[in-house]
């Protein structure tokens, strides 16, 4: 797969330059500021990156104006100037409808862009996205650095890369320095940096009607992951998912979240998300230890707190491995997964994150899971299946993942470690079943 750098021109004139890769559906993709397609495309890990999402689909790749390949001095990079870029990008190529990717101080461009043009992106999915340029840095703290940048851009380099690539590697923070060095000038920099640090795009995020995927790392220095979640709570249709890990680019570090974007970006031409009678699937209770007692000892407000941080983690870890969310129920919550080995990637996850809470915060859960063909209606699902797995996470101690030995068939091969716990008596089954804990501390 080569990469093949091509131009064309904004409605001002500005040259722009653009490259696709692969076959399928299209994805555009809106890097953020200072990058160069050519550089990143010969970096190892970003290589990486690229060549799986054109697996599937054509990506559609662009050096924002001021950067890269594309015209490097000018004067205007204001929203409405960059929207304009985007639009003349998809023109050119002639995509009619298309999905949309956004990162960083690009989610600002993806998200006008959907707004104004609802009819023309079908999928929306956006990596670390941030409301308001005040929101995420102070006015005074961005103008030092933009200070820093007109009189020193060689150590302003390296500020930055400590920025986005907090915990390293030192390799990777030097290659960003080095990328910044080759594709922008000082000038540029600093004006990318006041556009990152003043853009609005609050009173846009409603007006975007595109399912909407938003997925940040925690640990993000760059974009703190509370200014994702003010994002997904404006867009109608949005779903959050928060990571693991600190690095601002999401081709590095964990890039198992690819596979979610993706299949987000899939839904409309694959399966129904929502299983249907008959479909084979895998079934996830979790259950809260104690919470009526936690009720009585906390009072009604803190219990329910206890609550909503159990339901952010079970969702998150949902939306990081393609799980569907039946129902809720009270104490816990229902998904069903499309694979064996998802739904236990899935607990795997709940389980760590729910380990690393604060003590002034700590709650337990069980989880027990089973596979089967249940009976679909009215968006639930109902049968042996499902009963089964209920039961099974009701056995469980606080902390523990349960599964059915078909869950532990299905999922052979993958890597996890079983213990056999034997035959056991399930309330509501006649014969015993054998259930298999999943050792997920390991």
């Amino acid at each position: 797969m080569d990469l093949q750098i091509r131009f064309c021109a904004s409605a001002d004139g500005t040259r722009l330059a653009y490259a696709t890769l692969g076959d399928g559906p299209p994805i555009v993709n809106i890097g953020g500021w200072g990058g160069s397609m050519e550089l990143v495309w010969e970096h190892a890990e970003s290589h990486r990156w690229l060549e799986r999402v054109a697996q599937d689909h054509v990506q559609v790749l662009f050096d924002r104006r001021g950067s890269g390949s594309s015209e490097r001095e000018v004067d205007d990079i204001s929203l409405q100037a960059q929207v304009a870029d985007l639009g003349a990008v998809v023109d050119h190529l002639r995509l009619e409808q298309f999905a949309l990717y956004g990162g960083a101080d690009g989610c600002a461009v993806a998200i006008a862009y959907a707004a104004q043009h609802p009819e023309r992106v079908s999928r929306l999915a956006l990596w670390a996205p941030y409301p308001r340029g005040e929101d995420i840095v102070r006015p005074e703290a961005a103008q030092s650095m933009i200070q820093l940048v007109r009189q020193n851009w060689s150590l302003a380099r390296r500020a930055l890369a400590d920025v986005v690539y907090p915990s390293g590697p030192t390799e990777v923070q030097r290659w960003f320095a080095g990328v910044n060095r080759q594709s922008v000038s000082a000038e540029m920099a600093a004006k990318y940096i006041e556009f990152h640090s003043t853009v609005d795009v609050t009173e846009l995020l409603p007006q975007v009607k595109a399912p909407t995927l938003i997925q940040h790392r925690r640990g993000d220095r760059n974009i703190p992951i509370r200014a994702g979640r003010d994002v997904a709570s404006l867009i109608p249709d949005a779903r959050f998912v928060a990571l693991e890990g600190d690095a601002c680019d999401p081709g590095h570090g964990d890039t198992s979240h690819l596979d979610a974007m993706l299949q987000f970006f899939d839904e409309d031409r694959d399966a129904p998300s929502e299983p249907s009678t008959g479909d084979v699937v895998t079934i996830l209770f979790t259950d809260m230890e104690n919470s009526t007692a936690f009720t009585q000892r906390l009072g009604d407000a803190e219990a329910q707190e206890l609550v909503r941080s159990h339901n952010t983690i079970v969702r998150d870890a949902l939306g990081a491995h393609a799980g569907n969310e039946i129902k809720h129920t009270g104490d816990g919550i229902m998904a069903s997964f499309s694979s064996a080995s998802g739904a236990l990637e899935c607990a795997v996850a709940i389980q760590r994150s729910i380990a690393g809470q604060p003590e002034d915060q700590a709650f337990r859960v069980r989880i027990g899971l089973n596979a089967g063909e249940p009976v679909a209606e009215d968006k639930d699902l109902f049968g042996t299946a499902v009963q089964l797995a209920a039961r099974i996470c009701a056995h469980a101690r606080p902390g523990e993942i349960l599964a059915s030995n078909v869950v532990r068939e299905l999922s052979a091969g993958k890597g996890f470690l079983f213990s056999d716990l034997g035959e056991t008596e399930l309330r509501g089954f006649e014969d015993p079943v054998r259930v298999y804990e999943l050792r997920w501390r390991e």
